[in-house]
């Protein structure tokens, strides 16, 4: 039987791009309760890794299970029903109102021929108001701004209401206090028993709502741990390859950049 107590389990997962391994037999597990930020420059395999995870492509070594079943033998309907995925950028091909974009997280649990029900209607509604959006719910997809767009991808992840979510830069294109509220309803459905990965730049985010951290350095090497742990001036400004200093605020520390490049940058 499959072990179902880990939501997503990573064994020696390595990541390339021609020339370059970005992460190299990368052990990870996700259980339900985890906030798992990932952090690493630009180029370092973020978001490549957040997309071998989701399965959208094949690993270049090690395995990838969602809830103890091996991701390559799941057919996609079965993985959008177990996670969801939220891209860095998304595009709009078809002309749509707010709500029927929303709509697009229940299609995984809906046969291919049914029309949404008014329970499905009802939870994209829920996640509208979450987002704060429920009264753009008739508006055209292509009037919003660029962060009001974000707010509807989140919302439309949320009506897909999995158990694992992977979230590709959820905060792009967000004001502040939108940055605050949409990683505190993740940081709610992990405490709820949901997994989270989310892929963050603002390493001050992470302070605030991981509870783990995984480091990408983008030349094979990472490291994994608790985010009280992991998150330190020696290790960040290493990872960003510029000086970092922690600096004490209310009871945790967080952490500013100096601009200094580090040795060898």
């Amino acid at each position: 039987m499959p072990d179902t107590t880990i939501a997503v389990r990573c064994r020696n997962l390595t990541i390339r791009v021609p020339g370059r391994t970005l992460v190299e037999r990368l052990q990870l597990e996700v259980a339900g309760g985890d906030f798992v930020a990932v952090l690493g420059q630009n180029g370092a395999g973020k978001t490549l890794t957040m997309h071998t995870i989701a399965g959208l492509r094949i690993p270049d070594g090690g395995t990838i299970e969602l809830r103890g079943n091996p991701i390559v033998a799941m057919k996609r309907r079965q993985i959008a029903q177990n996670l969801a995925l939220l891209p860095q950028y998304v595009d709009d091909a078809f002309p749509a109102t707010v709500l029927e974009t929303v709509l697009i997280g229940r299609h995984p649990h809906i046969g291919a021929l049914d029309l949404e029900s008014t329970a499905d209607r009802e939870i994209a509604l829920r996640s509208l108001g979450q987002v704060d959006l429920e009264e753009f719910s008739g508006r055209d997809i292509g009037t919003l701004s660029g962060g009001e767009r974000r707010r509807v991808a989140i919302a439309q992840v949320l009506t897909q209401a999995p158990d694992i979510y992977v979230l590709d830069e959820p905060t792009n294109h967000l004001d502040p206090q939108h940055q605050l509220d949409v990683l505190q309803i993740f940081a709610d459905k992990a405490q709820n028993g949901a997994a989270v990965i989310a892929s963050l730049h603002d390493v001050n985010l992470a302070v605030r709502f991981a509870t783990k951290c995984l480091l990408l350095y983008g030349d094979g090497r990472w490291q994994l741990g608790e985010s009280r742990s992991v998150l330190d001036a020696e290790r960040l400004s290493e990872l960003y390859a510029t000086g970092m200093e922690a600096i004490r605020w209310r009871d945790r520390e967080v952490f500013m950049a100096t601009g200094t490049r580090t040795q060898g940058q």
